[in-house]
């Protein structure tokens, strides 16, 4: 009999009103069934948002630093259980143990700096024009937030949203992508313990909410809904267009976090071990699925031959299954529909006139039949107008494309309608402030991999990876709240402030 999971509504574990479900498989093995989930509708995501607007109207008068504690209960609960949710977590999106390990820490990290902002959600005061005035400002919460989280970082994506969220004073419903609605589950769990706990008496149920389902449905009636007062979404840019147009007609505040099509550029007095060590990483982690993932490599052309004979022996000898086995490298993509598509990317690389397919491009059968696994594929001779060079893929599939200059690869790693991470490999300090001013990303690496986000620094990029907003570090709590002006007139008389009174 397989586990069957329940959306959270209001303090309490539901069936969706429709009763409707959807199966939950592991993608290394398709025939083992994780759980049977609710497949929700519009009705749900009502009843989740009456009960989001009740509790906001007690949340919001915790305060902050008691706010803060919950974050901390969560951070120590997630701590005690990380590799339980780790291997759960890889059981069901694939990526390698160690992976899904730092998943959930930056979780852990998200928990613990979230906690510490409940006493640091600082507001400004500054000096009034006017005698015995003054002038103040503070940090107020919004109301209830809907987030929509993707398949990828299933415990980090949704704790840098539902944690500066919640310190902020705001409620949630959160909908994670249909493809682990298991972890979503693990976390809504730990935060309501931790609610319980801190809260006591006090608890709050509608504080979080679990709406599970598609984003065809859920993710619809969110983004319409007149009564979620902001948007956060992780996901394509076409998806993420898709909202803006929705929800940004109803004037609700929304931030996008989308695609990418990053590059690690490698020059001649690099450091080739590093620089190669950094790539696998950054192409073949997680499968090549992360919107940060390494999916460009420019090589100086002085350099590109003995680079990618060694790159292609690196690549050949990583260890393909599930990622919960010892000494595998890398897991299986998501979904068949994901290979499907990345097996289309192939095909459209193999027909260009000049790209070469060195290793990969296939499903490697044999064990590994009942999963959706996919090789580390490497594309050389790959020019920069071509679409395995422009459109994202989000999977294993790297392409090489050769540069004379530091000029030219900057302006190849700027050629994309995406601007997300990126990187550079080089000892020369001139070069790398060079690549630093002129690379159009949000985040740039200097001699490391494309990936990754430190909790307390922003995340986010530029062009159709973005609309101007940040993930994690002190910026996001920007989103999360409202600024509110305050003045103090101790004069006893009335005075008007932007009246020359001169």
């Amino acid at each position: 009999m397989s586990e069957k999971f329940r959306n959270f509504i209001n303090g309490e574990w539901l069936d969706s009103s429709g009763g409707e479900t959807f199966e939950n498989r592991n993608p290394a093995d398709n025939s083992d069934l994780i759980g049977i989930f609710p497949s929700s509708n519009k009705q749900d995501v009502d009843d989740a948002v009456k009960s989001a607007r009740v509790a906001f109207e007690k949340w919001r008068l915790i305060p902050a630093p008691k706010r803060g504690d919950v974050l901390k209960v969560v951070g120590d609960k997630m701590l005690e259980r990380k590799d339980e949710i780790s291997f759960e977590m890889t059981r069901e999106m694939g990526k390698v143990f160690a992976e899904t390990k730092g998943d959930t820490q930056e979780g852990i990290d998200t928990a613990y700096y979230a906690a510490s902002e409940g006493r640091r959600l600082f507001g400004y005061n500054a000096p009034s024009e006017l005698p015995n005035k003054m002038n103040l400002s503070f940090r107020v919460p919004i109301g209830v937030a809907g987030l929509i989280t993707p398949f990828n970082f299933p415990m980090a994506i949704p704790t840098w949203k539902m944690f500066p969220a919640l310190v902020c004073g705001n409620t949630v419903i959160i909908k994670p992508a249909e493809l682990v609605p298991k972890t979503a589950t693990t976390l809504v769990e730990i935060v309501d313990e931790a609610m319980k706990e801190v809260l006591g008496k006090d608890y709050i149920p509608g504080v979080v909410n679990l709406v599970q389902g598609t984003g065809e449905i859920v993710g619809e009636a969110m983004i319409s809904h007149d009564g979620i007062d902001l948007i956060s979404f992780t996901g394509s840019s076409e998806v993420g267009s898709h909202i803006n147009s929705v929800a940004g007609k109803m004037l609700k505040r929304v931030s996008l976090e989308m695609g990418g099509k990053n590059a690690q550029i490698v020059m001649p007095d690099a450091n080739m071990e590093l620089a190669l060590d950094a790539v696998l990483w950054g192409a073949f982690g997680t499968t090549g699925q992360r919107c940060t993932a390494t999916s460009r490599l420019i090589l100086h052309e002085s350099i590109h031959d003995s680079f990618v004979l060694k790159l292609k022996e690196r690549a050949q000898a990583l260890r393909l299954g599930y990622g919960n086995d010892d000494n595998v490298d890398v897991g299986p993509v998501i979904s068949q529909e994901s290979l499907d598509k990345i097996q289309k990317y192939v095909s459209i690389g193999q027909e260009e006139d000049k790209a070469e397919l060195i290793i990969g491009g296939k499903h490697p059968g044999g064990d590994l039949s009942k999963g959706f696994f996919f090789e580390p594929t490497i594309f050389v001779n790959v020019t920069r107008d071509m679409r395995i060079a422009r459109e994202e893929i989000f999977g294993p599939v790297l392409s090489v494309i050769k540069c004379k200059s530091l000029d030219e690869a900057i302006s190849i790693l700027n050629d994309t309608k995406y601007g997300l991470s990126s990187s550079i490999f080089t000892n020369d300090v001139n070069d790398a402030f060079r690549a630093v001013r002129d690379i159009k990303a949000g985040i740039t690496y200097i001699n490391g991999a494309t990936i990754g986000a430190e909790a307390h620094m922003p995340f986010g990029g530029v062009k159709a990876t973005g609309n101007g907003h940040r993930e994690g570090g002190w910026t996001v709590y920007d989103f999360y709240s409202e600024w509110k002006a305050v003045y103090v007139d101790y004069s006893g008389k009335l005075q008007r402030a932007q009246i020359d009174n001169y």
